[in-house]
């Protein structure tokens, strides 16, 4: 049984996952587009994937670390089958990284709660989310988290207020001094990078359309129990709950103002999502159905593959 198998955090447990991910990263890779197999190619691929992986790591680590579930692998399966659900993730490069240094960013953020070095993980956490900037422009709006993490944990120092500042202009700064050194026009750099589109025609395909029903429907309904058993946490642990949910809601807002619709901007739904419906299946009395949901997450991919 999926469900019985993925009840406990265990080496295997993230080796299965890790190998669904290959799969889904190999079949996507060659399905959709036409990669040469030279070395620098493969090698391209391969890093890529490395990306991904360690995307899935740090998202367990920080899950685990601040105890957002329950000691179990449902959260890194269904991060991973969000990914062959929406495959399109997988073929933007950009994305990827951006997607993982929010990951890094995110990490920090939440683990604010600790009230531990909280002016190092406030620059951390604004370092990470400007990189990520750079790479996909619109994961900038991750830096509303970490205003309302300052909100949320009461952190009322001003200081530590202006430290995510001064992480932004370091990268800025760091940024600026290397284009001018490789005479690259900033300008240019940054008109290219700022751009908007409300224009979803371009995702208006079968798979995008299944993929996305299935991913947003799932999640509207585990957030709704997700929200509901807010009151059971504890005190100390409901802002940190609440920052998953102020984060989907970042997620949603990139999709809705991404310059390219091509799929991939999903991806900063995944972490949060993930978290909200692993909570969700936490909660499940019923085995058949909490049975039922993953094989519906596990089928569709294939399904949307034959389309």
């Amino acid at each position: 049984m999926i469900s019985s198998f993925f009840s406990q955090s265990k080496p295997i447990n993230f080796v299965v996952v890790s190998i669904i991910l290959f799969m889904v990263f190999g079949i996507t890779r060659f399905m959709m587009l036409d990669t040469p197999t030279d070395t620098f190619s493969i090698t391209k691929q391969t890093l890529l994937f490395g990306v991904c992986l360690f995307s899935v790591f740090i998202f367990d680590f920080l899950v685990n670390k601040n105890n957002l579930t329950k000691k179990n692998s449902y959260k890194i399966l269904v991060y991973v089958l969000f990914f062959a659900i929406l495959p399109e993730t997988l073929l933007n490069p950009n994305v990827l990284i951006a997607n993982l240094f929010i990951l890094f960013a995110l990490r920090r953020i939440i683990s604010l709660r600790s009230k531990k070095e909280i002016k190092k993980k406030l620059f951390d956490a604004a370092f990470w989310v400007t990189i990520a900037s750079l790479f996909y422009f619109w994961s900038i709006l991750f830096f509303i988290l970490i205003l309302a993490a300052l909100i949320v944990y009461v952190i009322t120092d001003v200081k530590n207020w202006l430290i995510p500042v001064i992480g932004t202009l370091t990268v800025a700064i760091i940024g600026a001094s290397y284009m001018i050194v490789m005479n690259i026009d900033i300008y240019n750099f940054f008109t290219n990078l700022v751009d908007v589109s409300f224009d979803f025609s371009s995702l208006n395909s079968k798979r995008i359309i299944i993929g996305a029903t299935i991913l947003l429907s799932f999640g509207v309904w585990s957030l709704f129990y997700y929200i509901k058993n807010l009151k059971s946490k504890t005190k100390n642990s409901r802002p940190s709950f609440s920052l998953i949910v102020i984060a989907a809601i970042i997620g949603l807002v990139i999709i809705v103002v991404s310059p390219v619709k091509d799929g991939s901007e999903f991806i900063f739904l995944f972490a949060p999502l993930a978290i909200i419906m692993t909570n969700y299946l936490e909660v499940i009395s019923e085995k058949w159905f909490k049975e039922s949901l993953l094989w519906v997450l596990i089928l569709t991919p294939m399904i949307t593959l034959l389309l």
